[in-house]
């Protein structure tokens, strides 16, 4: 979870992230005011898709529901491949639903959005010009993105499946069943079985931690901006974090990781 620098992504890799906002408008004020992002628009023929860029380098981007789409307020996590037509068909032989095609995004790359066996809708992205992320572990940028889902064996078994990567136990698993995905012998994402107490119905998803240098002021912003705290600030040996929501709802994670507590497990 320390800064990096960008290179090419191991395939099964997070590589990318997007958020569907009702008011595109609104949505660039709120992470404007988040993280110090600024925009730039992929242009007309892309529905427009906005690139959020820190420092000049990409970090994520937001985008409008596309006409009769229902808005459905989340983050979507992009795994990279080098060939998503190849990972289309590994995604429909384990079980997993291919919501968008493969398709070519321009010059830019290619792409597909599934949903897994558990219920992840999560995106692929074959790089052209757009490389994925350009910062990562900084401020302002995602430092980490873990899956959190209601079958936790199904996910273990389906993305080491489509994806060539590791499922890696962190601990011990009879207190807390946490692993992380292993790509190119390197530890890149995780995931988590969903906790118990959460309301029924809830879906499995992926949570993206956003750095901040101080997590409370970060958490009491987004309530400012007419989001929510979904989880209050806790201390943990990574750095101290909690879960928030948009104004739309879509849910995010905050983390200073400047502020650590507990001895670090071996990822």
């Amino acid at each position: 979870m320390e800064a990096v620098p960008m290179a090419e992504f191991p395939e099964g890799a997070p590589i990318w992230a997007d958020c569907v906002v009702a008011d595109l408008g609104a949505g660039k004020t709120f992470y404007r005011e988040m993280f110090g992002w600024d925009f730039m628009s992929a242009g007309p023929d892309y529905g427009g898709y906005t690139m959020a860029t820190l420092d000049g380098k990409p970090v994520a981007a937001l985008m409008p529901p596309m006409p009769g789409q229902e808005l459905t307020p989340t983050w979507t996590l992009y795994f990279a491949t080098s060939d998503v037509q190849a990972t289309a068909g590994r995604i429909r032989e384990n079980g997993g639903t291919l919501l968008m095609e493969p398709m070519s995004v321009g010059e830019f790359g290619r792409m597909l959005i599934a949903q897994s066996p558990d219920g992840l809708t999560f995106g692929c992205w074959q790089p052209g010009t757009h490389e994925g992320f350009g910062l990562m572990g900084q401020e302002g940028s995602v430092c980490w993105s873990e899956v959190v889902t209601r079958d936790a064996a199904a996910f273990d078994t389906f993305f080491s499946a489509v994806f060539p990567v590791e499922m890696h136990a962190v601990g011990d698993p009879a207190s807390f069943d946490y692993k992380t995905v292993r790509a190119a012998g390197e530890a890149v994402a995780g995931r988590m079985p969903m906790p118990s107490g959460t309301p029924a119905g809830s879906e499995t998803y992926a949570r993206l931690y956003f750095g901040v240098d101080h997590c409370d002021d970060a958490a009491a912003t987004a309530e400012k901006l007419g989001g929510q705290i979904v989880s209050e600030p806790q201390d943990g040996p990574f750095g101290r974090w909690a879960e928030c929501a948009d104004d739309n709802g879509a849910r995010f994670t905050v983390i200073d990781m400047s502020t650590t507590k507990g001895e670090k497990p071996a990822m």
